[in-house]
C-alpha cells in the first residue's frame, strides 16, 4: 500500500518491513519506561526519556524525509551537512578573516549534492577534495592575514571533508543506478547503513555498559572498552547478516561489511571525541535532547558512509 502511495522505488516491502520493526522497538522502551517510572518512581530514567523522545523525532524526520522522494530526501542531506558543517566549525575558533572560506565551503555544499542527485560520478568525486581543496587556501591568501593560517587550513578542509563530502556518499548512494532484480532498491540501502550505524553505536554502549573492565581509550574517550568495542563488532556483523535482504549482498560480502561499519563507526566516534577533549567540551551542541549536537548523533556516520558507499560499489556495481 505505502509502495503506492509513494511510487518512487524507495519505500519498497524490505524497508517498509524494517521500518515497523525500528517503530515497533521505539514504542516498547517508550511503554517500558513508562511503566518503569510508575513501578519505580525513584527509578533515574530522565535520560533515557529524553533519548528516546529524541528518537521519535529523528526516527520521524528521517522516515518523511528520505522515503517520499529523492530530492527531498538528497536536500534533506545537504541541508544536514550544512547543519553539522556550521556546528563543528563553531566549536574549533576559527579566525575572523576564516569566514571567507567558509562562505566557499557553504556555496560547494549545494553543487557537492546536486552533482551526487544527478549520479555524476567523475566531477563528484573531485569537487571537493581537489577543486575545493585548490580554491580554500587561494581564498584565505588573498586576505592578507597569515597568522595561524596553516591552522586554518587544516581545520576548514577537514571539516569540509568530514560533514560534506562524507555524507554526499549517502546522496550518491540513493541515486546509484539500480540493480536488476535487487527489489529493496537503494532506500534498502541507505536504511542498511543508517541502521547498523546507529545500532552499533547503541550496542557498542549497552555491552560497554554491562561487561566493560578494559579501557580502550582512556585518554580519548574513558567509558568505551574492548569488551564494548568487541561486544559491538560481533553483534553489529551479526545484525548485518540477518539484515542482507535489504542489499544485494551475499552472506560473505554482508559479515565483512558488517565488521567494516562497526569498525569505521567506532573510529569516526573517537576522531570527533578526541576533538571534543582536545577543546574541552562535552558536546559538539545541544540541538538534539539526550544526544548533544548533530556532530554527536552522525559522528561514526561521517566515516560508515563513505566505507559503505564504495563497499558495496565494489561488492555490486563493479
Amino acid at each position: 500500500m505505502l509502495e503506492k502511495l509513494f511510487p518512487n522505488g524507495l519505500l519498497t516491502n524490505e524497508v517498509t518491513t524494517v521500518l515497523g520493526v525500528i517503530l515497533s522497538l521505539l514504542t516498547f522502551f517508550t511503554v517500558l519506561f513508562f511503566v518503569w517510572e510508575k513501578v519505580n518512581p525513584k527509578a533515574k530514567l530522565e535520560e533515557l526519556k529524553k533519548r528516546t523522545n529524541s528518537w521519535w523525532i529523528i526516527f520521524t524526520i528521517f522516515t518523511v524525509t528520505m522515503f517520499i522522494n529523492k530530492a527531498v530526501a538528497v536536500c534533506g542531506l545537504a541541508y544536514l551537512s550544512f547543519l553539522a558543517l556550521r556546528e563543528l566549525t563553531s566549536s574549533l575558533d576559527l579566525r575572523l578573516s576564516d569566514r571567507r572560506m567558509l562562505l566557499w565551503c557553504y556555496i560547494a555544499i549545494p553543487i557537492q549534492f546536486y552533482l551526487a542527485y544527478q549520479n555524476n560520478y567523475g566531477l563528484f568525486i573531485i569537487f571537493i577534495p581537489v577543486i575545493i581543496f585548490l580554491i580554500l587556501p587561494f581564498r584565505a591568501v588573498i586576505t592578507g592575514d597569515t597568522v595561524n593560517v596553516t591552522r586554518s587550513f587544516s581545520i576548514i578542509q577537514w571539516s569540509l571533508m568530514l560533514t560534506v563530502f562524507s555524507i554526499s556518499h549517502i546522496a550518491f548512494l540513493l541515486n546509484k543506478s539500480p540493480l536488476p532484480g535487487f527489489s529493496a532498491g537503494n532506500g534498502g540501502l541507505l536504511l542498511y547503513l543508517i541502521f547498523l550505524t546507529q545500532f552499533n553505536d547503541v550496542l557498542q554502549f549497552i555491552w560497554g555498559k554491562t561487561l566493560g573492565k578494559k579501557k580502550i581509550l582512556p585518554k580519548v574517550s574513558p567509558n568505551k572498552t574492548w569488551e564494548g568495542f568487541l561486544g559491538g563488532v560481533f553483534s553489529t556483523t551479526i545484525l548485518a547478516y540477518l539484515l542482507k535482504f535489504l542489499t544485494p549482498l551475499n552472506s560473505q560480502q554482508a559479515l565483512i561489511m558488517g565488521f567494516m561499519i562497526a569498525v569505521t563507526g567506532f573510529c569516526g566516534d573517537v576522531v570527533v571525541s578526541s576533538i571534543k577533549r582536545d577543546y574541552g567540551i562535552k558536546d559538539m551542541g545541544n540541538t538534539i535532547p539526550g544526544h548533544g549536537g548533530i556532530m554527536d548523533r552522525i559522528d561514526s556516520l561521517t566515516y560508515t558512509s563513505l566505507v559503505f558507499m564504495h563497499l558495496i560499489h565494489f561488492f555490486c556495481w563493479e
